[in-house]
């Protein structure tokens, strides 16, 4: 697979990507469990079919010590024991904020729900936050058939 467009040497990309990335900077900072961060990204990616952000972050996440049995679960979270409630709603929340197209209501009052009963209001804020930014970015790379193997731990800071 070879990327459409060199994403890495356009300024234009350079000054939009700056700005989602301020934008997940903030999320990274809020009170929103860095673990729960990692799942939301890598079960968003999952979905969206974005191989080069589900490489990024499977990879940034276990080596932010991440077990490898929690991580090939992700994409089946619901069947698996080894996630918590809290991570569980955010999950929930991350694929009714994902497939939007899909469900003829949006996201549901039962998730949203859940997940009040674990986060407060910032963490909402964050993790609601944090769905719309990996979504942008997973949809740039699919869009741009970004090809997934290559990414470092940290390599994008």
């Amino acid at each position: 697979m070879e990327a459409r467009l060199d994403l890495f040497a356009s300024p234009l990309a350079a000054r939009v990507l700056k700005h989602i990335g301020s934008a997940g900077r903030a999320v990274a900072d809020s009170g929103l469990p860095g673990t729960t961060q990692e799942l939301v990204k890598i079960r968003a990616s999952q979905i969206n079919g974005c191989g080069f952000c589900t490489d990024m972050h499977t990879k940034d996440a276990a080596a932010a010590g991440e077990t490898p049995v929690r991580l090939n679960l992700v994409a089946a979270w619901r069947e698996a024991t080894v996630f918590t409630e809290a991570e569980r709603a955010a999950l929930e929340l991350t694929e009714q904020g994902t497939r939007l197209a899909d469900a003829a209501g949006g996201v549901g009052d039962e998730a949203w729900a859940n997940a009040a009963e674990h986060y407060d209001e910032d963490q909402l804020v964050a993790l609601i936050s944090l769905i719309a930014v990996i979504n942008a970015y997973n949809r740039v790379n699919v869009i741009n058939r970004q090809p997934a193997g290559d990414y470092r731990p940290g390599q994008f800071g």
